[in-house]
């Protein structure tokens, strides 16, 4: 029984879906709306919904490769939920506390230091390069932010 990997599986995946998806959905939403209840709903939303989701389809992921114990998959499915729940429930802090284009910024800045510090922390496990993963990762992130924000504005544009 690996109890070890499933939880490490949640906690990494519940932990990049929190913040990338989190980040994207507060980027692209402000950009088209410029409304803090609308943030702040998207970011419950995705605290609670999509955390379920995410922990779904590990549930099922984990299932379809057939070599894993019933409770194994659990404890990936549940180490899922809690993860993405707390990661993305962690943005709502800058919301409450900010206007929203500051509460914005400064939760792409929190966002891209947590996966900073997880990025080094995989990079130290795999004995490779912190900076070439950190930066391999924060691309990635920037990318979904460039386009939520893009996206966002098109919304705008189309729905008047």
């Amino acid at each position: 029984m690996d109890i070890k990997h499933s939880l490490k599986t949640g906690i990494s995946f519940g932990l990049t879906s929190g913040v990338i998806t989190t980040l994207g959905v507060m980027v692209g939403l402000n950009s088209t709306t410029h409304s803090k209840i609308a943030v702040a709903g998207g970011v419950m939303i995705i605290a609670v919904a999509d955390a379920f989701s995410d922990a779904l389809g590990i549930h099922m992921s984990e299932e379809s490769e057939v070599k894993h114990s019933p409770l194994e998959v659990w404890l990936a499915t549940i180490s899922t939920f809690f993860a993405k729940a707390l990661f993305a429930s962690i943005f709502i802090i800058p919301v409450i506390f900010f206007s929203i284009q500051t509460a914005v910024y400064v939760s792409i800045g929190l966002g891209f230091l947590i996966l900073t510090l997880f990025s080094h922390y995989l990079a130290l496990k795999q004995k490779i390069s912190p900076l070439r993963t950190i930066t391999e990762h924060l691309s990635v992130a920037a990318v979904v932010l460039i386009l939520s924000h893009y996206l966002g504005i098109m919304a705008s544009q189309l729905f008047k």
